[in-house]
């Protein structure tokens, strides 16, 4: 009887901890193992025959276990401890573990990756701001905020349009109990306009239902749904949450092995969970649906990028000697075909300040591109632009690199103690001491072409954008002010986009009326209105000559 109630208890505990902690199935992962381990010890008590003497009330070891139980615990903790040294040690596998990312091209301009971008497309809303905004909308529905929190953000294109995008999850085990139909709905949050915040809880009139995700138990759980249904013999990692086009949820999960004996994890493909039916579509990562924008894992890339630099001439490089190493973390940036890289600069080890380079990752596809640029790393642009403010005391976002007329320039908001935007950013990638601020988008960017200009350009004389001069005659024209700065708004004949500037790009502004001659020039863009450069009223030109 006592035999048969010690089996029990190890199929017992064996299933909680195999339900638990739901191991990978497979060479190269310790977590079965581990749970077997820990099953052979207990059995290993259970038939010691441990006994207590009535008389000495020592304890005595009755019985002895059985040698296949030693055997055992030795073959585990040979694959637990010395296989994995064996086959996975960095000093041992170098190579393998530099050429994990895969080949690394050489790229000539990092503006050929990242399209011009007009400015109403840049992310203003971070991470943080987006969970900021997401709250907000929660707490003006008190019924809902109270059975619900926000997950976890994921940036992704839905359409043509930018989104921070995050479930609504259940805030406890009583909460799920009570509702194991599912949460209702998701929080869309714009990346580039912070008015532009919205609670989805019906699609196509449809109740949304979110049934399968992290916050569940039992069954609805996400990975546990996952695992149970045919995927107990692959590495599961990076559990997100993305709409596709028309707004349905979905959880995308990346499937890994590990390509180095225990370690050197790399994506094979994805798993694309329906978030209300729990119905599972395996993908390769070549077949996988154009909605989806991340394949590769953040951690995974930058563990790659990593190993790359640092083991490029070997491991025993003591002297660094071109060694590389990722900078601030990696951003995840938009590029031309809609296409989404990871982001980061490179800097030589033991530097910090200055990149030696710049490499983008596609998310899905893991092309590298490494762009040897000489520049400022992210926390330098940052450090500049809170420089710029310093009076003020804002604090600088990750910055996010973009095509900025042709030059490379990382965009930021500066933000009060309280995660608010207050002012914006724009620091040029090859020389952190060109700065351009502003209480707008569209001050910034004009702050930011001022300074590049009164540099005349020597930053980098490839970079320069096109310039182009307009002589016409004023059709309309209309002021407006913001932040307390007047800003001219005006059309002229035979040239189809509105231009802009204030007076202190030419004083013959606020004096410009309809009909009038003028000559401006400006840079060559992606603006509906374009900011101009120079301004020159002919007519007031011609009437000072006359007196």
């Amino acid at each position: 009887m006592k035999k048969i109630l010690s089996i029990l208890a190890l199929i017992v505990l064996g299933f909680v901890l195999f339900y638990i902690n739901l191991p990978v199935i497979n060479y190269g992962f310790t977590g079965f193992a581990f749970i077997l381990l820990v099953l052979v010890l207990v059995a290993i008590v259970f038939s010691a025959g441990i006994t207590v003497s009535d008389k000495t009330k020592q304890i005595k070891l009755a019985a002895l276990p059985s040698k296949y139980l030693y055997i055992m615990v030795a073959i585990l903790l040979a694959y637990c401890i010395i296989l994995p040294l064996a086959t996975s040690t960095k000093m041992l596998r170098t190579e393998s573990y530099q050429k994990l990312i895969g080949e690394v091209k050489n790229g000539q301009k990092i503006t050929n990756h990242i399209a011009p971008i007009s400015i109403d497309k840049i992310r203003v809303v971070d991470e943080k701001l987006a969970y900021l905004l997401g709250e907000k909308i929660l707490g003006s529905q008190p019924a809902l905020g109270s059975q619900v929190e926000l997950g976890d953000f994921c940036i992704q294109k839905v359409g043509s349009e930018l989104y921070w995008v995050a479930p609504l999850l259940h805030s406890g085990f009583l909460k799920w109990f009570n509702n194991q139909d599912g949460t209702d709905g998701y929080v869309m949050v714009s990346a580039t306009n912070e008015r532009d915040v919205k609670l989805v809880q019906h699609i196509g009139g449809k109740p949304i239902k979110i049934k399968y995700q992290p916050g569940a138990y039992f069954g609805s759980e996400l990975h546990r749904h996952t695992y149970f249904n045919g995927n107990a013999t692959v590495g599961l990692t990076d559990f997100s949450f993305e709409i596709d086009d028309d707004g349905n949820p979905f959880w995308v999960i990346t499937k890994y092995a590990k390509k180095i004996g225990f370690s050197g994890k790399d994506a094979t493909g994805i798993i694309v969970v329906d978030a209300q039916s729990g119905a599972m579509t395996e993908y390769s990562i070549a077949k996988t649906p154009a909605w989806v924008d991340r394949i590769q894992p953040l951690d995974i890339i930058e563990d790659q990028l990593n190993d790359w630099g640092e083991y490029v001439h070997g491991y025993w490089n003591f002297s660094n000697a071109d060694k590389l190493q990722t900078t601030e973390g990696l951003t995840l940036v938009y590029g031309k075909d809609n296409k989404s890289y990871w982001y980061t600069g490179l800097t030589s080890v033991g530097k910090d300040e200055s990149a030696v380079g710049f490499v983008l990752v596609d998310t899905r596809t893991k092309e590298a591109t490494f762009y040897k640029q000489s520049g400022a790393t992210e926390y330098a642009a940052q450090s500049s632009a809170e420089g710029k403010v310093q009076e003020k005391g804002y604090k600088a976002s990750l910055p996010i690199p973009y095509n900025i007329n042709n030059i490379p320039a990382y965009v930021m908001t500066l933000k009060d103690d309280g995660g608010l935007v207050k002012m914006f950013a724009m620091v040029d990638i090859s020389d952190y001491t060109i700065v351009g601020v502003g209480n707008t988008m569209r001050e910034t960017l004009t702050a930011f072409k001022n300074v590049y200009n009164m540099a005349d350009n020597k930053i980098n004389p490839n970079s320069v954008s096109n310039k182009k001069t307009v002589k016409s005659i004023v059709t309309r024209i209309q002021n407006d002010v913001k932040n307390g700065n007047s800003f001219y708004y005006f059309k002229v004949k035979d040239y189809p986009n509105i231009f802009v500037g204030s007076s202190q790009i030419s004083s013959q502004l606020p004096v410009t009326i309809i009909g009038d001659s003028i000559s401006v020039s400006f840079d060559l863009d992606l603006e509906e209105v374009i900011d101009i450069s120079t301004f020159e009223n002919i007519n007031l030109k011609g009437s000072m000559k006359g007196k």
